[in-house]
């Protein structure tokens, strides 16, 4: 049954090779496509069969590898050459015996596990070594293409086994090819993980793929090296596969691309590296690679531009990650990373310039050496420039700068005087009148922090008219808003020369005192209200005007209602000649 069938299979070759449409095809070309076919249609068989599951699971890989080698083979000239006509009759030979040994499996007609086990083994090797007499023959350069490769994807939804045999017939033609075959099953590849993510899934699971795209890396092609590195950098971007390119010893390749590569290489060796930094357990292989020089050597001589910003963003990004171990960080500093990083805040490229800011943010966070470095070496200077109205930058950078002020800018009165000094209160009066949510929260935050900080602060944003826009934010929907436009305006009136600013300007006091309305439900918490309230009170003109207000009969009610701001605000209006003016007289 086993010959009648063998018969059968190889019946179809033979009539090919007769037909008439393929009148230049040789006896090599023949046995070639019979040998493609027969194994083919074993590993289509090799999935019925159920027993010595793991040794036919290994058998099917390695029959796929050997499948695509030979038809990698057919797209190329042979000239008759005698040693492939040889491998490819021994390549028939051992196809026919595991076609044998499968239908013994399948129909469970064998003598014995024992032997059929050795006779699997055996099997086995024999694969082995015709695939590396395969390769051999194509590294000798004795084959030459016919035409261009074309490998054919399966479609959308196709089944995992499918998809299997795709990318391992693809790797089979990146470990023996030629360049242009590396290259194009390369991209090939690229194209596949790019726009399925099932087939990320199916690369990391076969660990020789991995070590051969790893392998490759170093190749001295420069496209074979660029394509690599950029699907490398596609399975980087997946969190679970990353200690799978780790454990294969992704990160000294990529560090040789970063030092000796193509520009295209070095782009996608940055973009892994800033991937896998974003674990900080891997910052010492990198460093003990030379990986933070490299990095360091990318990121200075482009200060101010933005030449290479597609490079030196993710160089810049994998060193933002690294500057949490704190050996790495000190090495940075002793680099002169500070200055390099401040004039990159200048590049026109908005990753580039988000990742500047981020790491001068990272690198000065807890450290007040650094800090003050930052600030000697022109940090704020360049925030302060980055926030600037005419400036082209987005909201986004803008957020984030503002964000590295708050951070970076108040650890002394002198970081707050030289932001003064920059013309800061401006830009943030700016962002509270015409920003967007998310900046006229941050404004307000720094505002807070400015005053708490400085009394030059309160001064100058008094001067510059901050409390007028503070009262407006009284009203909004946002409680949080309210609250933080309420403390910053009771920081600001804890002076004389803002109070009497305030005091002056009857809208704004009026708006104020309309604040403490019990009957209305957004007021929220009255406590920072009535902290500005009372400090108005320390002037005769600020008692007067919250008297004749014409809300003072509001605060009367919230003391009757014992709340305990209201009645001292109450008590400190009831003293002198303005007892009289009150409707009631309260104690404590």
């Amino acid at each position: 049954m086993r010959n009648t069938k063998m018969g059968e299979e190889e019946k179809g070759p033979k009539e090919t090779e007769q037909s008439p449409d393929l009148p230049e095809s040789s006896a090599g070309a023949s046995s070639l496509r019979r040998a493609v076919e027969s194994i083919s249609s074993l590993i289509s068989l090799s999935f019925s069969i159920k027993i010595f599951a793991a040794k036919w699971n290994t058998i099917r890989t390695k029959l796929e590898d050997l499948n695509s080698g030979l038809a990698a083979v057919q797209n190329c000239e042979t000239d008759e050459n005698p040693v492939l006509l040889g491998l490819v009759s021994n390549i028939s030979g051992t196809v026919n015996e595991c076609h044998g040994l499968a239908r013994r499996c399948v129909d469970l007609s064998y003598s014995g596990k024992l032997l059929m086990q050795s006779d699997l083994d055996m099997l086995s090797a024999k694969l082995d070594l015709h695939a590396r007499n395969l390769t051999e023959i194509y590294n000798a350069g004795v084959l030459t293409h016919r035409f261009a490769i074309v490998v054919s994807r399966p479609g959308n939804g196709a089944c995992r086994d499918d998809m299997r045999f795709y990318v391992r017939d693809l790797m089979t033609r990146m470990k023996i090819g030629g360049a242009e075959m590396k290259r194009q099953a390369l991209l090939n590849l690229y194209e596949a993980v790019v726009e399925d993510d099932r087939y990320v899934k199916v690369v990391v699971e076969q660990s020789d793929i991995v070590n051969l795209l790893i392998s490759l890396l170093d190749s001295h092609e420069a496209e074979i090296q660029e394509w690599s590195a950029k699907v490398v950098s596609v399975i980087s971007g997946f969190g679970s596969y990353k200690v799978v390119l780790i454990g294969a010893g992704i990160i000294a390749p990529l560090i040789r691309v970063l030092e000796c590569g193509s520009e295209v290489g070095k782009e996608g060796a940055a973009k892994s590296l800033q991937r896998l930094t974003e674990n900080s357990d891997n910052g010492w292989s990198i460093s003990a690679h030379g990986g933070v020089t490299a990095l360091l050597k990318l990121c200075s001589g482009c200060e101010g531009g933005d030449v290479r910003a597609e490079l030196v963003g993710p160089a810049c990004g994998a060193l933002k990650n690294l500057v949490g171990v704190e050996e790495i960080k000190r090495f940075m500093v002793e680099e002169g990373v500070i200055s390099t990083f401040i004039g990159l805040t200048r590049s026109k490229d908005e990753v580039l310039q988000i990742n500047s800011i981020e790491f001068l943010q990272n690198i000065a966070s807890g450290d007040e050496a650094v800090r003050s470095m930052v600030v000697k070496e022109g940090g704020i200077r360049a925030l302060v420039r980055v926030l600037e109205y005419r400036s082209t930058c987005s909201c986004k950078v803008r957020e984030i700068a503002l964000r590295a002020v708050e951070n970076l800018c108040f650890g002394s009165t002198s970081c707050v005087s030289v932001l003064i000094r920059y013309g800061f209160v401006e830009q943030l009066m700016s962002f509270l009148r015409n920003g967007e949510a998310s900046i006229q929260e941050l404004a307000l935050k720094v505002a807070i922090r400015m005053c708490a900080k400085s009394e030059e602060a309160k001064k100058a944003l008094g001067g510059a008219n901050f409390m007028t826009e503070l009262v407006k934010f009284l009203d909004s929907k946002s409680f949080e808003v309210r609250e933080m436009a309420a403390e910053a305006l009771s920081n600001m009136v804890s002076i004389p020369k803002n109070r009497k600013r305030f005091v002056q300007d009857d809208r704004s006091m009026g708006l104020l005192l309309q604040r403490l309305d019990p009957k209305q439900g957004n007021s929220g918490n009255k406590k920072f209200l009535f902290s500005i309230l009372m400090s108005l009170t320390s002037s005769n003109s600020g008692r007067r005007k919250i008297v004749h207000s014409g809300y003072l009969k509001n605060i009367e009610e919230l003391a009757e209602a014992e709340v305990s701001d209201a009645k001292r605000l109450v008590k400190k209006l009831s003293t002198n000649r303005f007892r009289s003016m009150l409707s009631g007289i309260w104690h404590s």
